[in-house]
């Protein structure tokens, strides 16, 4: 079961365009994606490319690129409305439409004009991008990143390891954060650099090899360890972006988290509606379970908790469409959207009993990928961090008596 938008205006934020979007997200989920999630995560298959042609025909690979590259000229509003509408049907696909919108201020190109194009590809799916930051040993620790690069004439050569990039394999490009200086009086977040590689689809750089990490969940696609062993990439003159991708990175987080919530919050909507409809259907002691008291109040809950992230994501959204920073807001709503879906994801599995701990039901999915949304864009005690830093501001440290 999936509900209709709700065409009441939420604080004036759900415009009438807003709601034909979201409809129009919400149709192609549940008949298309839905069906599609159904069918292969129980088998870890992937997300097909006919798939992600249709999503790139629909436009959600360019709902933030600007209109003069083809894309629909957007905000993070209507990007987070879509990306809870797919993830509501299957995360992995949800997630999926970040490989456009948010890498094409990232595309390569020796010329404009070959920048413009592959960004005008980028918007119909056409042209995609991973993200490779993490490593074995630098995970929310970014500043601990040594994967290393050096120039070699007009070259980068790069070597080191890299863990937790997912979509390395099917994606057009990669970019890679490495460490290319080290100057030890200099702070540790800097001398990061994020370069790119231009590779088939299907393949990997020449010198990069990699293996698929085997995950709970988010199935659809793979995510990967990778070896970068003097693997070669074009590097052009030097600028003020050369070992500063660390403040880059930090820069974008708030979208990102924004759209973690997003995700967050479609695969509690999932399971709350799915066990709205078991409930009415199972019958127990000679009357459906959604007359007993526990039940309602589970599913009451529920729907609150749903209810009270969503409105935080449209705040944040609306202050990153303003142009206003919401370091602190966007790390409340990462957080609490995180941890809310696991709990809502957890009940509703209560809710279907022993037929929620099978395969056979959605439920158990959007269980096992919601557990992924307290990790990745920043664990929750990363999250807990920053707002109690910007509350409290950071820990002095104290001389001990």
């Amino acid at each position: 079961m999936m509900d209709k938008p709700d065409p009441r205006p939420s604080q004036g934020y759900m415009t009438e365009e807003r709601v034909m979007i979201q409809q129009m997200a919400r149709d192609f989920a549940v008949n298309e994606v839905l069906p599609i999630a159904n069918a292969l995560d129980p088998e870890k298959g992937e997300i097909p490319q006919d798939l992600v042609d249709r999503m790139g025909e629909l436009g959600f690979f360019g709902i933030l690129i600007p209109e003069s590259y083809g894309g629909l000229g957007l905000g993070f509003f209507e990007y987070c409305l879509v990306a809870e509408e797919l993830s509501r049907a299957w995360m992995s696909v949800g997630s999926l439409i970040a490989r456009g919108n948010l890498f094409y201020k990232s595309v390569p190109g020796l010329t404009e004009e070959e920048r413009d194009e592959r960004i005008r590809r980028m918007a119909k799916g056409q042209y995609l991008g991973a993200f490779s930051m993490s490593e074995p040993s630098a995970g929310s620790d970014v500043a601990a990143v040594q994967c290393k690069a050096v120039r070699d004439g007009d070259e980068w050569v790069v070597t080191g390891s890299k863990y937790w990039c997912t979509f390395a394999d099917r994606a057009d490009f990669m970019q890679v954060v490495c460490r290319t200086e080290n100057d030890p009086d200099a702070p540790r977040w800097a001398g990061l650099t994020s370069l790119t590689f231009e590779k088939p689809r299907g393949e990997f750089p020449q010198g990069v090899s990699g293996n698929a990490i085997p995950k709970i969940g988010y199935h659809g696609w793979k995510t990967f360890e990778l070896a970068f062993d003097g693997a070669r990439t074009p590097a052009g003159p030097k600028s003020d972006a050369e070992g500063n991708a660390f403040k880059a990175i930090v820069s974008g987080l708030e979208g990102a988290r924004a759209h973690t919530a997003a995700r967050s919050i479609g695969l509690a909507r999932g399971a709350l509606e799915d066990a709205i409809a078991f409930a009415k259907e199972r019958e127990q002691f000679g009357e459906p379970i959604a007359n007993f008291q526990a039940i309602r109040f589970k599913i009451a809950t529920m729907a609150t908790e749903v209810e009270a992230a969503r409105q935080l994501m449209y705040f944040v959204c609306n202050e990153l469409d303003s142009g206003r920073r919401c370091d602190k807001e966007a790390s409340m709503v990462k957080y609490y959207a995180a941890e809310m879906a696991e709990r809502v994801t957890s009940e509703a599995l209560q809710i279907l009993g022993g037929a929620g701990y099978t395969t056979l039901h959605a439920v158990e999915r959007h269980w096992r990928d919601a557990r992924l949304t307290k990790i990745f864009e920043g664990s929750s005690e990363i999250q807990q961090r920053i707002i109690s830093d910007v509350i409290l501001g950071k820990p002095v440290p104290t001389k001990a008596s």
